[in-house]
């Protein structure tokens, strides 16, 4: 018996025996009334309606009627067997999204009672105890987040999923899959927020080895020793900050678990396995849709970030090594011979400190102070002697 039902019988056993007290005048309309929990008009509406029609009258005709609202059957089937069919394993919200894109028109309330009524996915589990959040950043570009989730995104492949959101709105600026999270994914990330967006002000990360270096492990984070990116940062302005548990990037694991229940399920029903479709369909489809769905709006109003109108940004964001030259003007990099042609600023580079940047797609170059030496491929050949020849 449904607990309306049960409510029902109830209060007709009540009022049959206040009824009587009454009736023998033992009660006034006012305590009966008090008795039932109801005020003495609608006790004296129950007593026309029991003298009409017993203890039947005082029934409540909507729990035997259906309500016009309610969906048809077909209707009813028709989202289980679609849900069953091409979106099974998909959360309820994550389906609902779909639904109503495909013109389905029901509430979100309804779409899960229906699926949980048949069984096709499960109650969620009580909330643990109420914790404090951490408040977000009240404008844009205050504070962003970068952080990656490696996962077997497609069948049988583990990529690592880079991210680069913003702390004020959870808005995703960058998103792409990497074979294997770096200093070169992180460059990449930055350069994708600063070419949209403008230099942020700060930037909050996990305690991962091409973001910090840490002296002792498991300790604090070192602010002079710092990496390739850190020294990029630097240069930029941008302040660092680390965290050092899971829970205090909260903000962005949250995102990463959203992201790992979609994103594969999205992947799996295009049927995309290769990593090139699968950064087409983060770009085109996927990140315009989630923020759509999760963004917030800032709490003011306004933006921190600052248009960038320095120099290149690829000479800022690679990776940058100090080499002295040797004896015939070559410089040892990782195994290549790196050879400085002749030029019209000195008479030879012995023996000069000179930088070696190596950028996205490995290609490199060197640099005495400000200015560009030579361009080379991958393979350590100079750029300008290609193109001659």
């Amino acid at each position: 018996m449904r607990r309306t039902e049960m409510l029902q019988e109830i209060r007709k056993m009540r009022f049959d025996e206040v009824y009587f007290g009454w009736s023998e005048s033992r009660l006034t309309q006012e305590e009966a009334a008090r008795i039932l929990g109801v005020c003495d008009r609608t006790f004296r509406r129950y007593i026309d309606r029991y003298e009409d029609g017993g203890i039947e009258g005082l029934s409540d005709k909507r729990l035997t009627q259906a309500s016009f609202r309610r969906a048809p059957v077909d209707e009813v089937m028709a989202v289980a067997e679609r849900y069953s069919s091409r979106y099974r394993g998909f959360n309820v919200k994550h389906f609902y999204n779909w639904y109503w894109r495909e013109g389905g028109r029901r509430s979100y309330t309804w779409v899960k009672n229906t699926l949980q009524s048949r069984g096709l996915v499960c109650r969620s589990a009580k909330r643990g105890a109420h914790r404090k959040r951490r408040e977000r950043a009240p404008l844009l570009g205050m504070m962003l987040h970068q952080d990656g989730s490696r996962h077997e995104w497609v069948p049988g492949k583990k990529w690592d999923l880079i991210v680069t959101m913003d702390d004020a709105t959870s808005e995703h600026y960058s998103m792409f899959f990497v074979e294997e999270e770096g200093t070169v994914s992180s460059f990449q990330g930055v350069r994708a927020v600063i070419t949209q967006k403008g230099l942020f002000s700060s930037l909050y990360t996990d305690r991962g080895s091409h973001y910090w270096y840490t002296p002792k492990e498991g300790g604090k984070v070192s602010k002079t020793q710092m990496t390739q990116f850190g020294r990029a940062m630097k240069h930029l302005g941008i302040q660092m900050i680390a965290a050092y548990s899971p829970e205090a990037r909260g903000r962005s694991e949250r995102a990463f678990g959203t992201h790992q229940d979609r994103l594969v399920k999205e992947l799996a029903l295009h049927g995309i396995t290769d990593m090139d479709a699968a950064n087409r369909y983060l770009t085109q489809v996927y990140l315009p849709a989630f923020n759509a769905e999760f963004m917030q709006p800032a709490s003011e109003e306004g933006s921190a970030f600052v248009p960038w109108r320095g120099e290149n940004l690829d000479d800022i964001l690679c990776e940058q090594d100090e080499r002295t030259v040797s004896a015939d003007n070559c410089v040892s990099f990782e195994g290549l011979k790196l050879q400085i042609p002749a030029n019209r600023y000195r008479c030879h580079y012995v023996r000069v400190k000179v930088r070696v940047h190596r950028y996205f797609d490995g290609s490199l170059a060197i640099f005495h102070g400000p200015r560009k030496l030579t361009d080379y491929d991958q393979q350590g050949k100079p750029k300008e002697a290609k193109k001659a020849a």
